[in-house]
């Protein structure tokens, strides 16, 4: 029987990352790189900027400009123009083309504090794609697979400490799964043989925490900071079908699978807003993110098989060896009327994956981002924003052991919009 909580994380995780299909939407290394309408669409440059619910997963200090009780609903859609897998045999775009995310979050003051509370649900990021009979080196064809998925729960609080400085804090709520098919239906006898396998439900629940700073130098100048923990996230809990036709054992389903080495980094971010006039908000963020610590070998290990002739531990290690990532966040908000405000920003992160560690299991290759849109009051009450994530092409050439001199390719756009209601 799964436990309470793991059903509400699960129910959560369903909601956040809504797609009938694996997630592609890999940015920094495998973050968005922004959360909610405003700080995607000022290319993550949030930092000093927070000021709606998604302060939760930026910096929570921002939680205190909040004065009113306020909800947040937004949702993204992703299309792949550009996700293929190139080997000596195949040239091939991945199939799902569509994801589908969501969430949302609620804040409101505290009475008789300076201090505003809230709760959000997001999608925090993932990695895969789904390529459907590719030519095997083993002359068939078979599917190739990984869907990786990232969502978090997060109450928070934020205080005005000073009429200058506001602090904050967030817990967060992680919650990972994972699946993947590595050529399920192919099996090769002899040494060194193959078996293919397919994994599934394996999933991971941790807790982090973020702190966040915002201080107001002038009226037109903010520096602030925000520091987040890093969050192991070992997947246990799956089932393996390994493919041992070849040796005469056909499927045989191992009850016990996990796959571990995958882990949210340490961040560190700091970042400024300034305002040269009324209508103008320029921002800017600098941000580490410490996956050298993060990912480095990821180990798939499953125990427990249906058939007593099987290898007792199926299972593989592959060095991922991934690299500290700085990425480079700059926004623009322009205050068009009293009803109407224009975003653009700019994100750059180079690839944190080693080219000989590539995969296209785990394509987070991806380094520029381009984002516009807009906001609109519908009245007093009612806010909507809607914009545009361009995330640029880029292509990584490496070699694989199995597959040979291959190349991983991904560009992609997203939709994002959000719906605000203030009281």
């Amino acid at each position: 029987m799964i436990s309470t909580r793991l059903f509400t994380l699960r129910f959560a995780t369903a909601l956040a990352l809504a797609g009938t299909t694996s997630p592609v939407y890999a940015t920094n290394g495998i973050n968005l790189i922004g959360f909610g309408a405003e700080s995607t669409l000022m290319g993550g440059a949030d930092v000093a900027v927070a000021r709606d619910t998604s302060a939760l997963n930026t910096n929570p200090a921002g939680l205190a400009q909040i004065k009113a009780p306020l909800l947040d609903m937004f949702g993204s859609m992703l299309r792949t123009t550009d996700l293929v897998h190139k080997d000596p045999r195949n040239e091939e775009h991945a199939s799902n083309r569509y994801t589908f995310l969501g969430g949302g979050g609620y804040a409101r003051p505290l009475e008789n504090t300076d201090c505003t509370a809230g709760i959000g649900l997001f999608a925090q990021g993932g990695a895969g794609g789904v390529f459907e009979k590719l030519r095997t080196p083993f002359g068939n064809r078979d599917d190739l697979s990984s869907l990786f998925g990232i969502a978090k729960i997060i109450p928070g609080i934020g205080c005005q400490v000073t009429e200058k400085l506001s602090l904050g804090a967030s817990l967060n709520l992680v919650y990972g799964s994972i699946e993947q098919d590595f050529f399920s239906n192919t099996s090769v006898a002899g040494s060194p043989g193959f078996a293919g396998y397919k994994l599934e439900d394996a999933s991971a629940i941790r807790t982090g925490f973020k702190l966040g700073m915002q201080y107001r130098v002038t009226p037109t100048l903010t520096l602030a900071a925000a520091y987040t923990e890093k969050t192991e996230l070992p997947m246990t809990g799956g089932t393996l079908t390994a493919d041992f036709t070849g040796a005469g054992l056909g499927k045989v389903k191992y009850a016990d699978a996990s796959v571990k080495g995958f882990a949210l980094p340490r961040e560190v971010a700091v970042g400024l807003a300034f305002k040269p006039t009324d209508e103008w908000l320029l921002s800017f963020k600098l941000n580490w993110l410490n996956w050298d610590d993060a990912i480095n070998d990821v180990k798939l290990r499953a125990t427990r098989p249906n058939n007593a002739a099987a290898p007792a531990v199926y299972g593989s290690t592959n060095p991922a060896d991934w690299k500290d990532q700085w990425v480079v966040a700059t926004g623009v908000a322009y205050t068009w009327s009293d009803r109407t405000t224009l975003y653009a920003g700019h994100n750059y992160g180079k690839n944190p994956i080693p080219r000989q560690n590539s995969s296209p299991l785990l394509a987070g290759i991806l380094e520029h981002h381009l984002t516009f849109g807009a906001a609109r009051k519908i009245d007093q009450n009612w806010l909507m924003t809607g914009g545009v994530e361009w995330m640029l092409p880029v292509r990584e050439k490496y070699n694989s052991a199995l597959l040979g001199d291959s190349e991983i390719r991904n560009e992609a756009i997203f939709l994002h919009f959000m719906l605000s209601r203030r009281w």
